[in-house]
């Protein structure tokens, strides 16, 4: 069978994975704190017809021969870059304004990682997240608010409120953790992340709080919105359209080309 119909293939499969990140990021365009993904080809293996050949006396060299068989998804990023800060008028939502992630916690004790900072009071005066998942302090304690009034959160993430007593009171700190690689967290829905092999650990070269280990410092009353910038998303689908519509039409020639083939018999 001719390698260009195997190539076309390999295209289309490419090209799909392609559309389905791209489709995935309008879908996502006003989802709060959500990071676009690109997809990124790289060329596969290629056979090789004629190994190349050094210069002699009388002849010169020539040049290998090889013949590329497809096209594969190489990796697929996350673009970390910062969302726009949206005003809510709301305290205890906060926005980060540069890099780094909040911290929660599971209910299995695992530690995952957040830059949705949509965070409220339950019942018991915990700080938690829209899913009701623990918000972590600097120390990665649970942060508990209870028998506080007026509680506010400043720039470094310190929390105060009004004790019994009517005095202002230092209550925590929220935790703001940060990674040598970003990129290879691992994403697991509701805009939240999990440490992998690849993100290394979490930086601990000073506190674990806003402005320290390169992160940002909070905005309160802000939230992050998506970063997706929907202009280069409609042109990354067009450029995948067009790439999805030539592999299939390298398909069809060749497909014309055998059906020419079996024809000389005729």
């Amino acid at each position: 069978m001719m390698k260009s119909m195997y190539s076309g293939v390999a295209g289309l499969k490419s090209h799909q994975t392609k559309m389905d990140v791209v489709g995935n990021n309008i879908a996502n365009v006003n989802t709060v704190g959500f990071k676009a993904q690109r997809a990124v080809f790289t060329d596969v293996i290629y056979q090789k017809l004629s190994s190349a050949s050094a210069p002699a006396d009388e002849t010169g060299g020539t040049n290998p021969q090889q013949i590329g068989l497809g096209v594969s998804v190489n990796t697929i990023d996350t673009d970390f870059n910062a969302g726009s800060p949206q005003s809510t008028g709301y305290g205890l939502d906060l926005c980060l304004a540069g890099d780094g992630f909040f911290m929660l916690r599971e209910s299995d004790d695992n530690i995952i990682y957040t830059r949705l900072g949509n965070f409220k009071l339950d019942a018991s005066g915990n700080l938690v997240n829209g899913s009701g998942l623990m918000v972590l302090s600097s120390d990665q304690d649970t942060i508990n608010c209870e028998g506080y009034t007026n509680v506010s959160v400043d720039t470094k993430g310190v929390i105060r409120g009004i004790n019994d007593g009517g005095e202002e009171e230092e209550i925590a700190t929220i935790g703001v953790a940060n990674f040598v690689n970003p990129g290879g967290l691992e994403k697991i829905g509701n805009s939240n992340y999990r440490e992998t092999a690849n993100s290394g650990e979490v930086l601990t070269n000073g506190d674990l709080v806003a402005g320290e280990n390169g992160t940002g410092e909070i905005v309160p009353g802000y939230l992050e919105m998506s970063n997706v910038d929907l202009a280069r998303e409609f042109t990354e689908m067009i450029v995948t359209q067009r790439g999805y519509q030539a592999n299939s039409r390298v398909i069809t020639v060749s497909d014309t080309m055998l059906e020419e083939l079996i024809n000389l018999k005729r």
